[in-house]
């Protein structure tokens, strides 16, 4: 295995540390939005996510620009012809970052309709952008109309929303809105107390049901035996939830999401980007690496980086472990 192989899986595991970390970030921002409970659960939802959420964010960073640096002919095939969608989720990641800081932000009289408009554009925002990735997780697994010059074939526009209109990427963008709400859920259930604990657990339960069926059918539809290995920590996660197992059900979670995006970008490796046109005119390895010598400064350089967010992110959960309250506090 040389340095190419090696990077490639460096990224793929930047992109499952953002899935999986953004994830439940992500799911516990539609409950708070769009599941109808009172305000002091919505706060401590809120409060489950507030510490962590920006830093997790690093991982989309981190991946994009070791795409670019490492595979540049991958990074500029995927972001040439998918800009759109990857527009709307940078517009769609602002404005959730925005309600997140602004909701605690004014007190006083209306302070709960406040609240309420905050948590319902945190909650639209976080649908429409686990919708969109998982949709461009999707397409990136299907692959583009690459051509022999290695540029997908359309205009600006059509380049970018044809292959959102497939099966296959309405498909992804339904799987990552269930993944996500499936470990927000699974992380509620983790790290509150009270009633909001308990009515996570059972909405974990049912929707953790549903992602396993539907990893199923979409190993049916695609005839890949392999997609229905997806099923198997859902499996986990739904039974260990039921049970009240909560560290293992969001382990169960976690590996759902981990395995899903492993398989989106991964399954046709070496092959970074099939080309749906012909075969030979995919992105691959070989063709998409940078220079000798950019590969061995980046190599350097991310031998003390990574390590360093590794540890700080790491640090920065060990010190929020405590669950939050999710019961009323009643003052005199």
């Amino acid at each position: 295995m040389g340095l190419p192989e090696i990077w490639f899986g460096v990224i793929v595991a930047a992109w499952v540390l953002f899935f999986v970390l953004e994830g439940f970030d992500f799911g516990v921002g539609m409950i708070a939005g769009l599941a109808r409970r009172p305000l002091h659960e919505r706060d401590a939802a809120v409060r489950t996510i507030a510490p962590t959420w920006d830093g997790n964010e690093v991982w989309l960073v981190g991946a994009i620009g070791l795409m670019f640096a490492i595979f540049p002919e991958w990074y500029a095939s995927v972001l040439s012809s998918l800009y759109l969608p990857m527009v709307l989720i940078l517009l769609a990641l602002a404005a959730r970052g925005v309600a997140l800081e602004f909701r605690g932000k004014y007190h006083g009289e209306g302070e709960e309709r406040w609240k309420s408009r905050c948590d319902t554009v945190m909650a639209l925002a976080s649908l429409l952008v686990v919708a969109l990735w998982g949709a461009v997780v999707a397409v990136l697994a299907r692959g583009l109309a690459i051509n022999q010059e290695g540029e997908v074939v359309g205009s600006s526009w059509t380049r970018s929303i044809d292959p959102l209109l497939t099966w296959q990427a309405a498909a992804g963008a339904a799987g990552g809105v269930l993944t996500a709400l499936l470990v927000g859920a699974l992380f509620l259930s983790l790290r509150t107390t009270g009633p909001l604990r308990n009515w996570a657990r059972g909405l974990a339960f049912r929707v953790g049901g549903v992602v396993t069926a539907g990893a199923l059918v979409a190993a049916a539809l695609t005839t890949e035996p392999v997609v229905a290995l997806i099923a198997v920590p859902a499996l986990l996660a739904t039974v260990a939830a039921h049970l009240g197992r909560e560290g293992l059900a969001f382990t169960g979670g976690a590996l759902t999401i981990a395995l899903a995006t492993v398989l989106g970008l991964a399954w046709h490796a070496p092959t970074l980007l099939p080309s749906t046109l012909d075969p030979a005119w995919s992105v691959t390895m070989d063709g998409a690496i940078t220079s000798d010598f950019s590969l061995g400064v980046i190599s350097w350089a991310a031998l003390f980086i990574m390590p360093a967010v590794l540890i700080y992110q790491a640090f920065s959960y060990w010190v929020f472990r405590r669950r939050i309250t999710s019961e009323r506090v009643v003052t005199a």
